[in-house]
C-alpha cells in the first residue's frame, strides 16, 4: 500500500528522535525547573516528574542517581550562571557603586528569568530534600556576600574600621536581595524582584 511505511525508515525515525548523550539530563532538569514554577510545587516527586516527561521513574535514575542529584544539577546551573557574571563585574573597570548596583541587579534579573530556580535559591524546594542541598545554597550566598565585601573594601579603605564597614554593607545588600527573592516566590511570581529597583538601590547603596 502507498501509505505503508518502510520498516527501515520507521527505525531511522525512532533513532533520530532518541536524545543525544547528555540531552536527556538537560530535559530532566528543565522539566524539574518548570514544575517548580507551578503554585504549590515546593515538593516535586520523581513520579510526577517522570509523568511530565512521559518516561518511567527508572528512566530518570539512569541519568541521575537520586532526586538530590537532580537538584544539584539545578544548583550547578545557578552557580555557573551567576558567578560567571559576578566575576566579570568585579574584575571590570567600573566604580564601586556601579559594581554593587550591577551585582545586585544580576542576581535579581536571574531570578525573574528563572522563577523555578528561585524556589531552590530560597530553600522552599529543598525543605524535604537532602540537608546538603540547603547547605550548598547557604554556601552560594556566603560566596555572593564575600564578593560584595571584596568590592566594598575598595570604598571603605579610608575608614577606621574598613572590614566591619564592608561586612555591614554587604550583609545589608544581600538581605535586600534575599527579601526580594522571598517576596517573588511568596507572591506566586507576581511581584517582580526588579520592582522599583533603581529607587531601592539608591536608598541601599
Amino acid at each position: 500500500m502507498a501509505d505503508e511505511q518502510n520498516p527501515a525508515t520507521a527505525t531511522d525515525a525512532v533513532t533520530r528522535k532518541r536524545p543525544k548523550p547528555g540531552e536527556r539530563r538537560i530535559q530532566i532538569l528543565q522539566a524539574l525547573a518548570a514544575m517548580l514554577e507551578l503554585p504549590g510545587a515546593e515538593r516535586v516527586t520523581t513520579a510526577a516528574l517522570a509523568a511530565r516527561l512521559g518516561v518511567s521513574e527508572a528512566a530518570l535514575y539512569r541519568h541521575f542517581a537520586s532526586k538530590a542529584q537532580m537538584f544539584e544539577g539545578l544548583i550547578d546551573f545557578i552557580e555557573t550562571s551567576i558567578f560567571s557574571l559576578l566575576n566579570q563585574i568585579t574584575e571590570g573597570p567600573h566604580s564601586t557603586q556601579d559594581k554593587l548596583r550591577r551585582m545586585l541587579t544580576v542576581l535579581l534579573q536571574f531570578a525573574e528569568r528563572n522563577p523555578g530556580m528561585v524556589r531552590v535559591m530560597v530553600g522552599d524546594a529543598l525543605v524535604f530534600e537532602n540537608d546538603r542541598l540547603q547547605q550548598r545554597m547557604n554556601l552560594f550566598f556566603d560566596k555572593v556576600e564575600a564578593g560584595l565585601r571584596q568590592v566594598l573594601r575598595e570604598a571603605t579603605a579610608d575608614s577606621s574600621t574598613p572590614t566591619i564597614d564592608a561586612q555591614v554593607k554587604a550583609s545589608l545588600a544581600l538581605s535586600f536581595v534575599l527579601g526580594r527573592l522571598q517576596r517573588f516566590a511568596r507572591s506566586g511570581y507576581k511581584r517582580s524582584p526588579l520592582e522599583h529597583l533603581d529607587a531601592s538601590l539608591a536608598v541601599i547603596l
